[in-house]
């Protein structure tokens, strides 16, 4: 038995917002990751079972090893066929927005989905939801958006509606949110939903292959050139940097993905509890921050880098080099010594 973790008038809402509509858009943030799109693909499942008209949109293509999810054929990708999702969002009759708080998450896409005349829903995760939405069920302490909706089907009564579709996309989004449930994952109750879904069928160790096991060669040696040259380790400060350069992304024939985790692995050095991973991406620099134990990287997120997220995982940007982007966060590290002491 799972707690009844999100409010009984938000229930109420969503699924009267659903029920009086046929055609619906669901839409996650730029760049999206596993959660976004497994949490975006679970809510299309569940709708298409129902009988409604739902239609995935994302800001930015989504990376090669979430290809295989059912349904990531449907997906519309917003940069490559603007005017048809420009269309859709001008023609829909509710939006749902996933896995983000602000609108600004979803770059170029934002202004479209704002102004779009139909009501919009927000289910998500993060700190600081905003308030463009008419409904917003917005719960922190839970791991995943793609947890969240699992939660939001059973709770509208709609369990026996979550076919094996459905079930392989929660637990992918739950998976890669929590990295492979080594983090944000100590609550037992994640446990239990994981347990229902391989009730309805999936094949968690096949999933795990999928998304963590399909990588190119070129991913692998990107890898190796990280950890050789790029990684640098402050042991005064428990913390580790790795940065990329756009050249060097184009030496190693980067994909969309192939830097999936990197910001993970400086975690498995003893006495590192903070790991930052930077990228030079085309108008500014990617950054994500990743940390063990209390060591809050949300906060280095926010003060640093315009950006957010939870305490051991979070995400910002920088519209500055690399190289000034890298001092910044070198100059600030002292700041932050007391959060290891």
């Amino acid at each position: 038995m799972i707690s009844k973790i999100i409010a009984e008038d938000l229930i109420v809402k969503v699924k009267k917002a659903i029920d009086g509509v046929d055609k619906i858009a669901i839409v996650a943030h730029v760049g999206p990751d596993g959660d976004a799109m497994g949490s975006t693909l679970a809510l299309w499942h569940y709708l298409m079972t129902i009988e409604k008209e739902p239609v995935v949109i994302v800001p930015t293509a989504f990376a090669s090893f979430l290809a295989w999810l059912p349904g990531a054929d449907k997906v519309l990708i917003y940069e490559d066929e603007k005017e048809k999702c420009d269309e859709i969002f001008a023609t829909t009759e509710l939006i749902f927005t996933l896995d983000f708080n602000q609108a600004s998450r979803m770059a170029k896409m934002a202004d479209a989905v704002i102004n779009a005349p139909a009501p919009k829903i927000l289910v998500d995760h993060h700190l600081h939801p905003g308030d463009y939405a008419k409904v917003t069920v917005s719960y922190p302490q839970i791991s995943s958006t793609s947890e969240l909706v699992f939660r939001l089907i059973c709770r509208m009564g709609d369990f026996s509606q979550i076919n094996l579709a459905c079930a392989e996309c929660i637990y992918t989004g739950m998976m890669t949110d929590t990295g492979g449930f080594t983090y944000n994952s100590n609550g037992q109750e994640i446990y239990i939903i994981i347990a229902e879904l391989i009730k309805l069928g999936i094949d968690k160790d096949e999933i795990y292959r999928k998304v963590f096991n399909t990588y190119s060669a070129d991913r692998l040696r990107l890898m190796g050139f990280c950890l050789f040259n790029k990684m640098k380790v402050y042991p005064e400060y428990r913390a580790a940097l790795i940065t990329l350069t756009s050249k060097e992304l184009y030496q190693f024939n980067y994909q969309n993905g192939d830097a999936e985790g990197f910001v993970n692995i400086p975690l498995s050095i003893q006495g590192v509890d903070f790991s930052v991973f930077m990228r030079e991406d085309t108008d500014k620099i990617k950054i994500s921050l990743r940390s063990q134990g209390t060591f809050p990287a949300n906060k280095v997120s926010a003060d640093l880098f315009n950006g957010g997220g939870h305490l051991n995982a979070a995400g910002g940007e920088s519209y500055m080099t690399l190289a000034e982007t890298v001092k910044k966060f070198e100059d600030a590290l002292p700041n932050y010594k007391a959060f290891l002491e």
